[in-house]
């Protein structure tokens, strides 16, 4: 049998064959992509939104844990404050006799003396005076380093904030129901008296060989 010869229909018949077929093709894979495209957009909304409730829960955990530091904080300021007070009501009573034992002959003392002069906020726990001494005393409940430093910085602008004091002999003492380890020794080295509870009242326990700084 002789083959037909092709001719130019039954190219174009074949062309178009060809050509639906990849229209067909072309039509289920933009279909395949219009709903891959679909899932991942509402994967992406699903995960906006439980981000967007996630952080939220964060922030409202975030604030109630703000509140509650702001809270313990307010609590344990106020309880320090507390225990300070107890110390200054402990130290005064004996403030007078403890430093004329030493020598100073003071035989006033001012609880919680304040002052604000030449841009320099002061407050003083307990002041003890005569006529040319004064003894500041800084009274806390547990006593530190950095509370001894810190003392150390107000009584080197004492008399700036107090001016008529210029002339007097200034003397430094710390107190503590409790004392950091070290500290004791470190505020002696400093030349400060250092007072401690002993029996129902406090004293001095810096040793005779003391000497005291003068500021």
């Amino acid at each position: 049998m002789s083959q037909q010869p092709i001719t130019i229909e039954d190219i174009y018949a074949l062309f178009r064959v060809s050509q639906e077929g990849f229209q067909e093709e072309l039509r289920i894979s933009r279909e395949e992509y219009d709903r891959r495209s679909a899932d991942a957009d509402h994967r992406a909304a699903e995960a906006d939104r439980r981000f967007a409730e996630s952080k939220a829960q964060s922030d409202r955990s975030l604030e109630q844990l703000k509140r509650s530091v702001a809270e313990a904080t307010r609590a344990v300021n106020a309880l320090t404050t507390r225990w300070g007070r107890f110390v200054e009501e402990l130290v005064e009573p004996a403030v007078v006799r403890l430093f004329q034992e030493r020598g100073i002959d003071v035989k006033e003392k001012h609880p919680r003396v304040s002052v604000t002069r030449q841009d320099i906020a002061m407050e003083i726990d307990i002041l003890a005076v005569d006529t040319t001494d004064v003894v500041l005393v800084e009274c806390k409940s547990k006593l530190s380093k950095d509370d001894v430093d810190e003392f150390i910085g107000k009584l080197q602008k004492f008399k700036i904030a107090f001016p008529a004091y210029k002339n007097y002999q200034a003397y430094g003492a710390v107190a503590g129901i409790e004392i950091n380890q070290g500290i004791d020794r470190y505020a002696y080295q400093k030349g400060l008296f250092v007072i401690r509870p002993s029996g129902e009242t406090v004293e001095i326990v810096n040793d005779q060989k003391f000497q005291a700084k003068i500021w």
